[in-house]
C-alpha cells in the first residue's frame, strides 16, 4: 500500500490481495509509540510505590511483559481475521453489545491521545524556555501543542501504511538520541535506596506497571496486525508485538529507576514534569536533539492512538468514513488536551485515576475477548463474517454479563489519589484496607482480568451444554 495514498478500509475485513508483511513487521510501531521519555518518569512511579531498585526494576519488568503478551494474544485475531479489534469485539458481545465496550476504548483511546499531546505540547515548552527565554510560556505551549496536534492527525488521517513507516523510522531516530542521552545523564544514576518492600507493595508495582504500559493498548492489538497474512504465524505475531511493546520501555523503566536512586531531588522533579526536569541537567547542545526525541516519543503513541479510536468509532455504528473518524477524534483531542494544559490545576492526579479505571475496564474486557478467541473460535474456526453487518446477533448476555460484573468488582477494589475520583471507587474495601499496604496495590485490576475470563467461561460452558452445542 502506498504510504501517500490515505487508507480506504475502516473496519472491513482486509482483501488477502492488500496482506503483506511479516510478523517481524510488527516490532516497530509498538516500539516506537513506548520509547518516549515519559518512561523514564514510569520508573520514578514505580520507587514512588516503596519499592527499592531491584524490586521496581523486576515488578515493572513482570507487569511490562504480562500486559504486553495480552497485546499479542489480542493481535493473533487481527491475522486471523483481517478486522480491526474492537469489531472483533462483536463475537464475544454482540452486536449492539459490543457498543458498550466500544465506547469504553474509545474514551481510553482519546483519553491518552490527550495526555500524550498535552504532554508533547508541555515539552516543547520546557525546551523552547531554554532555547528562546524570551518567549511567552503560554505561547510556547500553544505553538507546541498545535504542531502536535497537525501531525498526529495527518498521520492518523493517512492511515496503516503511513503509521508503519513513520514508525519504524522513529523508532530508529529514537534508539540513536536516547543512547546519547542516558550516556549524558550517567553521572545522575545510583542504586542509594530502601531495599525490599512488603507484598502488597510488590503486587502494586506488577499492577500498576501492567496499567502504565498493555492494559491502555489491549483494545488496539488487532489494529496494525491485520495488513498481516492470513498465515502468519501466530506464535511469532504475538512475541513481536510483545517484544515491541514491552522492551524498549523496560530499558526506560531501568534508566527512571537507577534515576531515582542516584539523584532523588531530580527524580521527584522528573515524577511531575518528566521531559522539563530532566532537560535541566543537559548540555545546551544538546537540547533541540532531546526536544525532537520527547514530543516525538510522544507523537509516536498518540498517531496509535487516534488510528484506534477512528476505528472504535466506526464499530459504534457511527456511518462516517475512517479518515472523517480520525479528524472527529483530533477534534475531541484537542478540546481535552487545551483543558489539561490551560484549565486543568492536577495533571498526574487526574493522569493516575484515569489509568486506574480504564486498567480495570480494559482487563476485564481482554480477558473475556481471549477466552472467546482461544475456546470458542480454536482449531481453525473463523470469526463469523456477519460481525461486519447488522444481521448479527444482537447481545450476547454472556460477555456483557461477565464485563459489568468483574469491572464493578475491580472498581471496588482499587482506590485513587483523586478525592473526587475516590468517592466511587473502592466501596468494596473496608477502611484498613483502604489504608493498609493493600491500598496500593490496586488489586482490582488483577481481580477484573481473572473474575471476567472466569465467568465467561462457566457462563459459556453452561449455556453450550443446555443448547446442546
Amino acid at each position: 500500500m502506498d504510504t501517500m495514498t490515505v487508507e480506504q478500509n475502516g473496519i472491513n475485513a482486509v482483501p488477502e490481495a492488500e496482506r503483506h508483511g511479516r510478523p517481524g513487521d510488527l516490532f516497530w510501531p509498538w516500539a516506537g509509540s513506548n520509547l518516549s521519555l515519559f518512561g523514564v518518569a514510569f520508573g520514578v512511579y514505580m520507587v514512588g510505590l516503596g519499592l527499592g531498585v531491584i524490586p521496581a526494576i523486576i515488578t515493572g519488568a513482570i507487569g511490562y511483559a504480562l500486559s504486553f503478551l495480552l497485546v499479542g494474544l489480542v493481535a493473533v485475531a487481527g491475522t486471523r481475521s483481517g478486522v480491526p479489534t474492537m469489531t472483533l469485539g462483536r463475537a464475544p458481545f454482540g452486536y449492539q453489545g459490543n457498543k458498550l465496550p466500544a465506547v469504553l476504548s474509545y474514551v481510553s483511546n482519546v483519553g491518552w491521545e490527550i495526555v500524550l499531546v498535552t504532554l508533547s505540547a508541555q515539552s516543547g515548552a520546557a525546551i523552547l524556555a531554554r532555547l528562546a527565554p524570551g518567549i511567552p510560556a503560554t505561547t510556547a505551549t500553544a505553538a507546541c501543542f498545535a504542531v502536535a496536534a497537525v501531525v498526529v492527525i495527518a498521520v492518523g488521517v493517512y492511515g496503516h501504511a503511513m503509521i508503519m513507516a513513520v514508525q519504524r523510522y522513529l523508532t530508529y531516530a529514537f534508539v540513536v538520541l536516547t543512547i546519547v542521552y542516558m550516556a549524558l545523564m550517567l553521572p545522575k544514576l545510583g542504586g542509594s535506596l530502601k531495599s525490599g518492600g512488603s507484598p502488597g507493595e510488590w503486587v502494586g508495582g506488577v499492577v500498576f506497571a501492567m496499567t502504565l504500559l498493555g492494559l491502555g493498548w489491549v483494545n488496539c492489538g488487532a489494529d496494525y496486525s491485520r495488513y498481516l497474512p492470513a498465515n502468519s504465524r501466530p506464535r511469532s505475531v504475538a512475541l513481536w508485538t510483545t517484544l515491541g511493546g514491552a522492551v524498549p520501555p523496560m530499558v526506560l523503566l531501568v534508566f527512571g529507576v537507577l534515576l531515582a536512586g542516584g539523584d532523588p531531588k531530580l527524580a521527584e522533579a522528573a515524577g511531575g514534569d518528566p521531559v522539563g526536569a530532566l532537560a535541566g541537567a543537559l548540555p545546551t547542545w544538546f537540547l533541540l536533539p532531546y526536544l525532537l526525541t520527547a514530543i516525538g516519543g510522544f507523537l509516536a503513541g498518540a498517531i496509535m492512538d487516534i488510528y484506534s479510536s477512528g476505528l472504535s468509532m466506526l464499530a459504534l455504528g457511527v456511518p462516517v468514513r475512517r479518515h472523517y473518524a480520525v479528524l472527529i477524534d483530533g477534534v475531541l483531542m484537542v478540546l481535552g488536551g487545551y483543558y489539561l494544559l490551560f484549565v486543568s490545576g492536577s495533571f498526574l492526579g487526574t493522569f493516575q485515576a484515569f489509568l486506574a479505571i480504564i486498567g480495570v475496564v480494559m482487563a476485564a474486557w481482554v480477558a473475556i475477548f481471549l477466552v472467546d478467541m482461544w475456546r470458542l473460535r480454536a482449531g481453525g474456526r473463523s470469526y463469523d463474517e456477519r460481525l461486519l453487518r447488522p444481521g448479527a446477533p444482537a447481545l450476547s448476555w454472556a460477555g456483557l454479563v461477565s464485563l459489568v460484573v468483574a469491572s464493578a468488582v475491580g472498581l471496588g477494589l482499587i482506590t485513587s489519589a483523586d478525592p473526587n475520583i475516590a468517592r466511587i471507587v473502592g466501596f468494596l474495601m473496608s477502611d484498613e484496607m483502604r489504608t493498609g499496604t493493600f491500598a496500593g496495590a490496586n488489586i482490582g485490576v488483577v481481580i477484573a482480568l481473572v473474575s471476567a475470563g472466569l465467568l465467561y467461561f462457566l457462563i459459556t460452558v453452561f449455556t453450550r451444554r443446555r443448547s446442546g452445542t
